[in-house]
């Protein structure tokens, strides 16, 4: 079977983690899977020198001469399924396989707990959508309550590689980021952006400090909202205690030397990043956004608060800072979830049985 993967992205967020471990984890599993990607994208840059890349740039969702690229790359490879793995990618994909003609299946990653827009172009892209792979129930029932998904919904949770974490080694934090020897880190990997919910982040943190002073904050990311947060920082008198790093290409080594991990979403699909805190060992205290609340067991695995609520944020990160002990069985229990319900074996087992069924549809209904 040969898949064509779709991601028009030209940061590296969790999205296109999930888009390297599905390539590599098909590969592995004896099927051909080819890449278009962004040529100035960093996903493309990390696939450099593997078969079956294929470049390409879209200026927006409407690009016809990108999509009519697009057509020809699938004339000629003749794949069996186009997976997109972003809404761009999903209006590429869905055009260039217009313009191409024949029925080549279409599957869409949907990771954003968003609703889907009601403009014509969206509404007529996802009508063209043979399966959406949801990360979490949360966005499945969206897409069903929006009308668009109907049937054709499935969760497959992402993954991550739990294996290849354990032997990754810890980075010292505070030596890297000239941080007190000893205190103790509670770290964010996410781009700054509003649905991340940093601004709650810094304030929690302002109440924290002011129980736990020796306790840092570090912020890992790039993102639109670094001069607001480093405002909000600066008005709170924090600089010395919150620390934005800026976009980090060993964000997992930096996240095994925190000893807590927080998410402070007030909107997410499921959130890689507390995937990789739990393959990591570290107990999360995270909202319940979205899908979080699937991944992070309250009270087993970490602990969850309300969105919005710097106060409760700020209790909960208190309460396992002065608690190692449960700070340290949260994290181990996290980890066990991880390999048991989180790991990018199942993921891709998952995917495969879902292009599996959409070709035997195919060879049954005919193209």
């Amino acid at each position: 079977m040969l898949s064509l993967h779709v991601d028009t992205a030209r940061t590296w967020r969790g999205g296109q983690q999930q888009v390297r471990l599905t390539v590599a984890g098909l590969r592995a599993a004896g099927q051909r899977a080819a890449l278009v990607a962004d040529p100035r994208g960093e996903l493309c840059r990390r696939a450099a020198g593997e078969p079956d890349l294929y470049p390409l740039a879209a200026a927006g969702e409407l690009d016809l001469r990108a999509a009519w690229r697009m057509s020809r790359l699938v004339r000629r490879l003749r794949p069996d399924l186009v997976h997109a793995h972003d809404a761009h990618a999903l209006a590429l994909a869905a055009s260039g396989l217009a313009f191409a003609g024949g029925g080549t299946r279409l599957v869409a990653s949907r990771r954003v707990d968003f609703h889907v827009r009601r403009n014509p172009l969206s509404r007529w892209k996802y009508r063209r959508v043979d399966r959406f792979l949801c990360a979490s129930d949360a966005i499945r029932r969206m897409l069903i309550d929006d009308g668009t998904a109907g049937g054709n919904a499935v969760v497959v949770y992402e993954g991550v590689d739990v294996d290849a974490i354990a032997e990754l080694p810890a980075l010292d934090v505070h030596r890297e980021l000239g941080l007190p020897a000893g205190a103790p880190l509670v770290g964010n990997v996410a781009a700054l952006a509003p649905h991340k919910g940093q601004r709650h982040l810094v304030d929690a943190a302002a109440r924290v400090v002011a129980e736990v002073p020796e306790a840092r904050f570090v912020i890992v990311g790039a993102g639109e909202l670094h001069d607001t947060l480093a405002a909000q920082i600066d008005r709170l008198g924090l600089g010395r205690h919150v620390v934005l790093t800026g976009f980090r290409t060993d964000a997992l080594a930096l996240l095994k030397g925190f000893d807590l991990f927080v998410m402070s979403s007030v909107t997410e699909g499921l959130g890689t990043s507390v995937l990789d805190a739990m393959a990591c060992g570290r107990a999360v205290v995270a909202t319940r956004a979205g899908g979080i609340p699937e991944s992070v067991v309250d009270g087993e695995t970490g602990l969850l608060v309300p969105v919005r609520d710097p106060a409760a944020l700020a209790s909960a990160v208190g309460r396992l800072l002065r608690d190692p002990d449960r700070r340290r069985a949260l994290g181990d229990a996290g980890r066990a979830r991880a390999r048991a319900r989180f790991s990018a074996a199942r993921m891709v087992a998952e995917t495969i049985a879902v292009y599996e069924d959409l070709t035997r549809i195919r060879g049954a209904t005919g193209p």
